[in-house]
Order: C-alpha cells, then structure tokens, then sequence
C-alpha cells in the first residue's frame, strides 16, 4: 500500500489548476503521478466520456505507469484502463493524428517509418547529394591538411559529419515547423548563399519527397502534424479539450518545443496541468530538439502552483551529500561563470523519520573517489579487480559500471568477459549482437564477392573464431588465413582440378595434418554456402546459422536479424546481397540498435540481475538504480567544462577554426525561421561548448546518483595519455577528502 511522504501528499492535494514539481533523484515521483492519476479517476470529477491523460517519455514508462495506476485504481474498487490513457509524445501525436489524418493532407492509410526505415531514406539523400557536390567539402576542411588525410577525411569522414548534420537539421526544422518548401523562400530571399543551410535543405526536401512517395511520414513529422491539426480545427482541439480534463506530464524537463505546444493547446487557458521532472537530470538536449528551460520557464509563472518532492529514500547520506555539493560548487564556483545555473535547488533530501522507505545506513567509506591517474586499461583492470573481490560476497546485490560512452562499455565488457564475470549489457547492442551480427555479415559480404581471396580468409578468419582463445592454435589459424588471402584463384581452393589444386599443393607443415582437414571442411561449408545464395535472404542467414553457431543466444539472435533482413528485402525487392550486406554491417558496427534484443525496449529492472555487473551508458541508467556504482572515465573528454583548453567529440579535428557544423548549421536553420537574420560564424560554436558542458554536468549529477550504498568513481588519462581529471571531479574530490578528514577520530 502506497503511504504518501508529507510532500507527496502536497502534490497528492492538487484538485484543480496548474501544478509545476520539482523532483530530486528517488523521490518516488512515479508512484506519486500514478497515484494522482488513480486519485483524479476515483474522484468522481470526471465524466464517463473523459479521460485523465498521463504522458511521459519513453515506452517502458508507459508500460510502468499503466500497470501502477491500472494496481492504485483496481485497490479502489475500480476497472482499470478505463478513465485514464498513458502515452508518449509519439503516441500521443499518432492518437491526434490517427482520427482525422485529412485535417494534415495524409490518407486513412498513411504509414509511419520506424528509425531503420528512415535512417535509410535520409542516408540516401545525403549520399545524393554528396555525389551531387563532390568539392563541397573545401569550404569547410582545415588547409592544414596533408594529401593523404584529405583522400582518407573526403572518403571516410566527410560523409558520416553530413549525415549526422543532416540528421539533426531535420529534426530541428520539423520542431521549428519548417517546410522545405517555407525554407526554400528564406534562402532565396538572402543577398549571399549559406553553403551549410542549402545542403541542409538540399538533403530535407529529398527526405520528404521520398516519404511522400511512400505515403509515409516519420516520428518527427507525427509530432508536427498533430500540433497542425490542432492549430487547424478549433472544433476538434475543444472535442480533445473536453476528453482530456487533466494531463499529467512527466520527465517534464525532456519537453521539446513542439511538445510545450501541443500540451499548451490541449491544456487551453483555464485547463488542469501537472508537470514532474527535474531539469538536473536533463541529459538529452544536445543531440535531441528536448530542452529543460521550458519546466524552468513553466515553474516561475504566475498562476503555476510550485511544488518539490525533495526527499529520497534511495541513497546514503553520503552519497546525498557528494551530490548536493555538486550543485552547491556548480553555482557557486564553476570556472565557466557563463554555465553555473547548469544545476540548480532543490537539493536532496533523506527521507523522513519513520519513513517506510529509509535512506540505507551510512558507510562513507564505501563511496571512493579515486584522484589516481590510470591510463585507459589500468582504469579497466582497477574495476574489474573491484568488481572480482566484491561480488563473491554480494550476490544478492545489484551492481552497475556506467560509462559515458558506448565504446567505453564494451571494453569493460571484454574485460568482464576475459575474468569470467557475469554480465549484463544496456549499451546500444550488446556484444552478442555485435558479434553475431558480424559473423554472419562477413560471410554474406563474402559470398556477394565469390572471387575474393581476401574475403574468403575472413570468413575463416570466422569459423575459426574459437581459436582466439589460445594463442597456439589462433597463430596457426592466422598462418592459414594469410595463406587463403594469397590464393590467386579462389576457384583452384574451392573447385580444384587435377592440374590446380591449391589445397594439394599447399606446403603443410609437419604433423599439420589436422589443418589439411579443417580446411577440407571448410572448402564443404563454402560450397554449400554458395549454393545457399540462390534462398531469400532470410533462410541463407538461418542456413549459415546452423552451421556457425551452437549456443541458444546466437542463434535467437540470427533468427530475429532473419527476419529483419527479410523486411528489408521485401522493402526493397531491388536489393542483392551487397546491399543487405551493409545492414548486417551497422548492427556489428553498433551504428544501430538493433530493436527487439534489449531488455530496454520493454523495461529494465536491476534487480532481476542480482549478482551480475550491469555495464550501462549513463544516459541508458537515468531512471535506475544499484546498490553499487561504478562512474568511470571522469575526465577532462568525457565531461569538459567549456574552458579553452577542453576538446569537444562534436568539433572535428578535419575541419577549419575548430567548428561545430552541425551547430552552425542549425544556428543559421534557427535565425532564419526567426525571420531578420543575424549570424556570426563561430558564434554557435562557442554556445555549443558551453551547452554540452552543461549537460555533461547533469550527466555527472545523473550517474552518481543511480547509487544507492556505494560509489566508485575514475578517470582515465584517455588515449593519448594527455587527459586530465574532469573539474568537477577534482572539486568533489577535495570536498570528500575534507568530510573524511572531519570525521576522523
């Protein structure tokens, strides 16, 4: 039974109006906003045609609010799913959009794009377009550079920045409403061309046109859409209006500006509103249209009634502690003047006396902040030889790494792996995946190039994978492997004659005999392989399945990419295997999660992996927490803080002046939707540091307070040794050192 802490039941009060609550990290706000819900259903205030509208940010927190209101409404005697509708944004623009798709020019029949199909599209068009301006890169590349980076950054890197750019030029149109038709009259009306913008346009109106010959429109335009039709009939917007008495927001600090919009119309002048987030949890903005300046803004007004839920019963008090002095250094201290409103009050605080959910006893010597310098592998082994001492003893405790990157937390993977200790991965793909994923990619790309030496000692390379595990046997595989890579004809190894026999001809060392007959076996699979390629796309994979892999989880794997590659297939019926191909290619290369693996998609719950070390992205643990926390890779990289000295992932060392393009660009997308245009190159740069600083801030904020009862947090010298520790990591680690020494005895 849920007992309402004093300032739960503040916001368990509201009856009516406009409500803004700040809530700190584990104050239970989930339980508090279901509660409401169940609170305003049972009430009596609402008609039997009305609804209370809950809407929250992702799919698993739809699944998780449903089941908790459906539990508070069925404890009063209540049905449940009935008075109430749980959605996200997406799906709450697809309801709006769905019952009168008319309204914005779509079909009864429009389709929406999921991320793989429109990821596809959008790579088309810039790829288009790259072929279309070839010299297009000049204006922007460093003359610094010598010919051969040039020929490798035109080749490799030119087109991954566009395609990033383009990603985020699309996105950030369709929240500031601009069609590439609307865009197309601002250029023209400009005396001089922005390079940045026209091929910013360039790549969105090819995007568009080609969801427009599918009868399609993607996410973002579902979003634009639904706030069209309610800007565009007044009748339907008071029909909604009417349905919707109540909306309850969460994670309110992830609010984009479309979002703010459609609510603010639902909502009306005199409507019900309650909005629940934390704008220092904010970690989105960067690289999403979301900002937490609108909860901010929607906090100070006059008739907004405000509210916190402060207190948490998820932390030590000396984990509270470390983060509340984060905010204090932050606002007071930052060297960047210019971002010290990063993080603001309320601070945290420990649950009440009597409380049923009590902070955890405080042990400040189980949380660690390690000011040694390691380089990135010592930081890697520190942490495994922790997490080896530790959870032979806490088996029935939960434990998490969380690293600020993808790429930080496969390595951590491996080397969980390497040690034997159990894991779980809530990264992009997880390492099974991967692997699966390019196994079976080697051998399709092979197969699409029959000819290829090179080739075909990959895909032995492949089937040997197993001799990675001891260095004898994976030197005698990679002795064979070259040799297969120097096979002039193919054909001789894989259809010999009786004058061109490379396998009869090949020099075996003595007592080699057994790789003679590994490589006969493997001139058996090959064979069969090729004569698998006549098959769809989906039962080659499954055929080169059964005989790559043993384990359960490889082969579910293989099965689901099947039967995605027999989508795409359908999809695109013009498709041979060279293009299937470069889809397996993006899942093994982690460019794409690959949906309907992860324990994510549906909810993930910690404590199912007692015992095990869950190794997760920062941004992937907001939401969750562990009994034990490692934060790793704490350095000046992976969290700046904007001085003249950080470097920034987002600006390219290839590119002239040290600037962000995608921030320029989107600068320049922003100042002519305003209609006069001002624009100082450099300018956005510069905000864009300040912003990721920013965010890198909460982010910080955000891991350590997934602890519960123990923190360690790292960093690492990075890869060329030239890192230093992150500011703020020094400054939490001067305060530490200090409480410890005023508790000493």
């Amino acid at each position: 039974m849920f007992k309402p802490r004093p300032k739960q039941q503040e916001v368990l009060n509201y009856t009516r109006g406009k409500m803004g609550v700040s809530a700190v990290p584990g104050s239970g706000k989930t339980y508090t906003l279901s509660y409401l819900a169940a609170q305003l259903v049972a009430s009596g205030v609402l008609e039997d045609d009305q609804e209370v509208l809950v809407v929250t940010l992702v799919n698993s927190a739809v699944d998780n609010f449903a089941s908790r209101v459906a539990e508070f409404v069925k404890q009063r005697g209540l049905l449940p799913n009935i008075g109430y509708r749980v959605r996200t944004l997406h799906g709450l623009a697809h309801d709006i959009v769905r019952e009168r798709p008319g309204l914005v020019g779509l079909s009864d029949g429009f389709q929406i794009v999921d991320e793989r199909a429109g990821d596809r599209i959008r790579q088309d068009a810039a790829e288009a377009w790259l072929r279309g301006n070839p010299h297009a890169a000049v204006d922007f590349l460093s003359p610094d550079l010598e010919q051969r980076q040039l020929d490798w950054v035109r080749r490799r890197e030119w087109p991954r920045l566009i395609s990033g750019i383009a990603l985020s030029f699309i996105r950030t149109a369709k929240d500031l409403q601009i069609t590439p038709g609307a865009l197309r009259d601002h250029l023209d009306a400009l005396p001089e061309s922005l390079p940045l913008v026209e091929m910013g346009w360039a790549i969105y109106a090819d995007y568009q046109r080609a969801l427009a010959y599918r009868g399609a429109v993607d996410f973002d335009d579902l979003i634009r859409l639904a706030l069209q039709a309610l800007q565009l009939a007044p009748e339907y917007l008071e029909r909604l209006r009417y349905l919707w008495p109540y909306i309850l927001e969460d994670e309110a600090q992830d609010s984009s500006l479309l979002q703010e919009k459609i609510l603010r119309l639902l909502v009306g002048p005199d409507g019900n509103w309650v909005r629940v987030g934390d704008p220092n949890q904010a970690i989105y903005e960067t690289f999403t249209t979301a900002s937490p300046q609108f909860l901010r803004d929607f906090l100070e007004e006059p008739n907004v009634v405000p509210r916190e839920l402060s207190n948490s019963g998820r932390s030590t008090q000396s984990i509270i502690d470390l983060a509340n002095y984060l905010i204090d250094w932050t606002r007071r201290e930052h060297p960047a003047t210019a971002i010290r409103d990063s993080l603001s009050p309320p601070h945290i605080e420990p649950t009440p006396h009597g409380d049923p959910q009590a902070n955890p006893a405080d042990v400040p010597e189980k949380v660690r902040i390690v000011r040694e310098k390691l380089t990135p592998a010592e930081e890697l082994r520190l942490v495994a030889d922790s997490l080896a001492t530790w959870l032979p003893e806490h088996q029935g405790e939960t434990v998490a790494v969380l690293v600020p990157r993808n790429e930080r937390g496969f390595e951590m993977v491996g080397e969980l792996k390497k040690r034997g200790l159990e894991y779980v991965e809530l990264l992009r793909s997880t390492r099974s995946t991967r692997e699966t994923a390019g196994a079976l990619g080697n051998i399709v790309n092979y197969l699409a190039h029959p000819s290829s030496p090179v080739k075909l000692a990959t895909v032995y390379r492949v089937w040997r994978r197993e001799d990675r595990e001891d260095q004898k046997a994976k030197a005698r595989s990679e002795r064979v492997a070259q040799a297969l890579s120097k096979c002039k004809q193919v054909e001789d190894f894989l259809w010999p004659r009786v004058d061109r026999d490379w396998l009869g001809n090949l020099k075996l060392a003595e007592g080699n005999a057994s790789v003679g007959e590994q490589l006969e076996e493997f001139r058996d699979l090959v064979r069969r392989w090729q004569e698998a390629t006549l098959l769809p796309i989906d039962q080659l994979i499954l055929t080169l399945a059964q005989d790559l892999f043993y384990e359960p989880a490889d082969l579910a794997v293989a099965h689901k990419l099947a039967v995605v590659l027999r989508r795409v297939s359908e999809s695109h019926p013009d498709w041979r295997l060279p293009e299937l191909t470069q889809e397996l290619a993006v899942v093994a290369r982690n460019e794409r999660r690959f949906l309907g693996l992860s324990g994510d998609d549906i909810g993930f719950d910690p404590k199912r992996y007692k015992g095990k070390v869950v190794v997760a992205t920062v941004h992937k643990a907001k939401g969750l927490e562990w009994d034990r926390v490692h934060l790793m890779s704490v350095n000046g990289y992976n969290f700046p803080s904007a001085l003249p000295y950080d470097s920034f992932i987002s600006e390219k060392w290839y590119v002239r002046e040290g600037l962000n393009l995608e921030a320029e660009a989107l600068a320049q997308l922003k100042a002519l939707s305003q209609g006069g245009f001002t624009y100082e190159e450099g300018e956005a740069t510069q905000q864009a540091r300040l912003d990721y600083a920013s965010e890198r801030l909460r982010l910080l904020y955000v891991g350590m307070t997934r602890a519960k009862k123990e923190l360690i947090i790292t960093w690492n010298s990075g890869r060329r040794g030239d890192q230093q520790p992150a500011i703020p990591l020094v400054a939490l680690g001067t305060f530490w050192e200090e409480q410890a020494h005023d508790v000493a005895p």
